[in-house]
């Protein structure tokens, strides 16, 4: 897999870029559809503005909070965050912060906003407010959207290969069409890892997936098989990873760093320069490098010498 190249963003002068802020206020003829839906579900059209960045219409609408909700294939909210908004909402009297939502099946889908939508409702709120994006398919690229709470590796990989299943029941594009929505081809491989094996230390083999995964060339059905299979060679070497572990923990070892260090000590690409891998083929010699690993030859300093972050920060 070629490497990504860094991109140079060009130095832009000082307000040159998208309209002014007169020409916001420009209304279009393409909010009109969405907002007779805003009225017809008992809602409320509170504005109307183009995008000063890219001149793309928004509605701001209050919503009845039952008609919102996140997008299927969004992560689990964080109870403690939700807590915290709450009690913020609270302490203020006021909502600030309004979600980003589409209209979806006579349903409104925020890819941003989940948390904040959670304290609403918990809060006992009939409605809630909201910028409203005419395109539908904003709710595909929740990775790039969701910036309320940062995304741990085990949320990423499981909203992604959830994406990836949404969007296959709806259209037979090829993977590699929707690489800005997906973000990294690991995701979908260690998503589907971690759909079957909750507990998985999944950061411990993400090191080598984002080398010698990529995206399909494969319709989204296909390819979302194709994801469910690599999964299952992954953990396949994570069984034999675990089975080592518990082998060296025997001897006496117990340091958190067992596992990433077995599995960079069995990693044959660690200290390859090479840009371009075959998938199968790395995870075939790392398996067979797991077979053949010979515990009685660890030191412990070599762990301890090899310790980095702790390898759960999924």
């Amino acid at each position: 897999m070629a490497k990504k190249k860094a991109v140079r963003r060009k130095k832009q002068a000082a307000a040159s870029v998208g309209l002014s802020a007169a020409e916001t206020h420009t209304g279009t003829s393409a909010t009109d559809a969405l907002a007779e839906l805003v009225d017809r579900d008992g809602g409320a059209v509170l504005g109307a503005y183009r995008d000063p960045f890219g001149g793309k219409p928004v509605l701001i609408v209050s919503l009845p909070i039952d008609l919102v909700e996140p997008t299927p294939f969004q992560r689990d909210p964080s109870d403690p965050h939700v807590k915290r908004l709450m009690t913020v909402i609270e302490t203020l009297g006021r909502f600030l912060d309004p979600l980003i939502v589409v209209h979806k099946d006579d349903r409104y889908w925020t890819p941003n906003g989940n948390h904040r939508l959670q304290a609403m409702r918990r809060l006992g709120a009939k409605a809630v407010v909201a910028l409203l994006i005419p395109e539908a398919d904003v709710a595909y690229q929740i990775l790039a959207l969701n910036t309320e709470k940062a995304h741990n590796l085990r949320e990423k990989s499981l909203e992604t290969i959830r994406m990836a299943r949404a969007l296959a029941e709806e259209t037979r594009e090829r993977e590699d069409a929707f690489a800005f929505q997906f973000d990294q081809p690991s995701f979908l491989t260690l998503g589907a890892a971690y759909e079957a094996r909750p507990r998985l230390s999944g950061a411990v083999y993400q090191s080598v997936l984002r080398r010698i995964d990529e995206f399909l060339d494969m319709p989204l059905p296909k390819a979302v098989a194709e994801r469910e299979r690599r999964a299952k060679l992954v953990l396949t070497i994570d069984d034999r990873v675990t089975a080592i572990v518990e082998k060296l923990k025997a001897r006496g070892l117990t340091s958190p760093y067992l596992r990433p260090f077995v599995a960079a000590r069995i990693n044959p690409i660690r200290f390859s320069k090479a840009t371009s891998f075959d998938f199968d083929e790395v995870l075939q010699k790392m398996a067979a490098s797991a077979g053949k690993f010979n515990i009685d030859k660890v030191k412990p300093e070599e762990v301890t010498r090899a310790s980095g972050p702790p390898a759960d920060e999924d």
